[in-house]
This record gives structure tokens, C-alpha cells and sequence, in this order.
């Protein structure tokens, strides 16, 4: 009995080991390489029958134009450059406000979001939660800040197939990122995590609000400036 509890504990090892390797040579390469595809790319093409085609363009991080990379984070992880991979107090706010009958705001930062986007399938799963945390915390820990928002701004998705910042600016206002207007980065961020639900270059009432608020939020943070000590 000893011998097979310890062959058990052996074989979980081995198992435990195994997994945590795999998921090290998932995360780790994309340091430096660009991710060609990513598992919501694959799921809007296996749900396409046939209809589905990407508009992507990668742009390195010195051509992201930096207004533009700044209303993301104002929209979506004001406190990207402070965390370690999860905002505990957007956690904690959006709790509180549940139990208190409002609805459920989500609190994934820019770091989850890459680690769903890339990694996991869609759908709400405890299993998905868990391996959601890890590749967070594989991420933050390999990647570093600039390269995770560098592949969040070209990988986010923007309109049916449309993903990343280039491929948006050119589907909804036929320029290139480069060319944005602030307020046009600002619609494009204020669409997010929602993109397919929103259209920023017809923008309804509310979307102009929040594109409002975005700019409003850019400038108390003190600007693109205020991204500079990314690594």
C-alpha cells in the first residue's frame, strides 16, 4: 500500500511538472515573438461556418500610437502600470456592489484579458477561472508591462474579425492608427470589452459619453507621458 501511495504521489508529480513545462513554452516564447493566432481568433472562425476573415496588422510597440494606448488603459485597467496581473480593489468594489443586488461589473485587468484572449476558450467555467489566474501570473512574470499591453492593443478584439488597433482604425475609419484623431482613440477604447456591440464610427449617446469620460480620465492621469516607465 505504501508503495502505490508513493507511486501515486510520483506520477502526480510527473504530471504537475509536465503541465507547468507545457505552460511555460506557451507563454514564455511570446516575449519576444508575436502570437500568429489566438484561441478567440480560433473561436470566431470555428463559429464563422466558412465567413470568417481576419484583418490584423501588427504594430511593435514604438509605432503604437501612444494616445491611442493610453485611452485603452484609461478604459479598461487604470491601474495597469501598479498591479501584478489582478486589481484586488476592482475586485472587491464589483463584490460589494453584487451583494447588494447591483449587476456583476467584471474586474479583469489587461493582463486577464490577454491570458483569456490567447489562451483559453470562451465561456464561464471555474476550470477556465483557474487557468485564467495562471497564465495571468505566467505573463506577468515573463513578459513585463509594455510587451502585455504591446500584444493586448494587437490582439483585442474590435469588430467581426477585426483585431488589433491597426485593423480597427482602418475597418471602422479607413486610416491608420497613426492617424487617429484623440477622439477617435478614445470611441475605439470606450467600445471595449464589448466591441461587437458598438459601432465607433456611429456612435450612439452613450459610447460618445464614455468617450468623453475617456478623454476626461487621459488627462488626470497626465497624458501618453504617463506610460513612459512601462518595461
Amino acid at each position: 500500500m505504501k508503495n502505490f501511495k508513493r507511486l501515486l504521489i510520483r506520477y502526480l508529480l510527473l504530471i504537475v511538472l509536465a503541465a507547468v513545462t507545457l505552460s511555460l513554452l506557451m507563454v514564455l516564447p511570446f516575449r519576444w515573438l508575436n502570437p500568429p493566432y489566438t484561441m478567440v481568433m480560433a473561436d470566431r472562425w470555428l463559429s464563422s461556418e466558412g465567413n470568417f476573415y481576419l484583418h490584423q496588422q501588427w504594430l511593435d510597440w514604438d509605432a503604437i500610437p501612444k494616445r491611442a494606448a493610453l485611452a485603452v488603459v484609461a478604459s479598461e485597467d487604470q491601474r495597469f502600470p501598479q498591479h501584478q496581473g489582478f486589481d484586488f480593489d476592482a475586485i472587491l468594489t464589483a463584490l460589494k456592489a453584487a451583494s447588494k443586488g447591483k449587476a456583476l461589473r467584471g474586474a479583469s485587468t489587461i493582463s486577464q484579458q490577454v491570458a483569456k484572449n490567447m489562451y483559453l476558450w470562451t465561456g464561464r467555467s471555474w476550470l477556465r477561472k483557474g487557468l485564467e489566474v495562471w497564465f495571468t501570473l505566467l505573463i506577468e512574470m515573463s513578459w513585463g508591462k509594455q510587451r502585455i499591453l504591446e500584444v493586448y492593443l494587437n490582439i483585442a478584439e474590435w469588430g467581426p474579425g477585426v483585431f488589433g488597433l491597426e485593423a480597427a482604425s482602418r475597418y471602422h475609419f479607413s486610416k491608420s492608427a497613426a492617424q487617429l484623431t484623440p477622439m477617435q482613440s478614445a470611441l475605439l477604447a470606450s467600445t471595449l470589452p464589448s466591441p461587437l456591440n458598438y459601432d465607433p464610427a456611429r456612435p450612439q449617446p452613450h459610447l460618445l459619453e464614455r468617450a468623453h469620460w475617456n478623454l476626461e480620465q487621459q488627462e488626470r492621469l497626465g497624458g501618453a507621458a504617463w506610460l513612459a516607465p512601462l518595461q
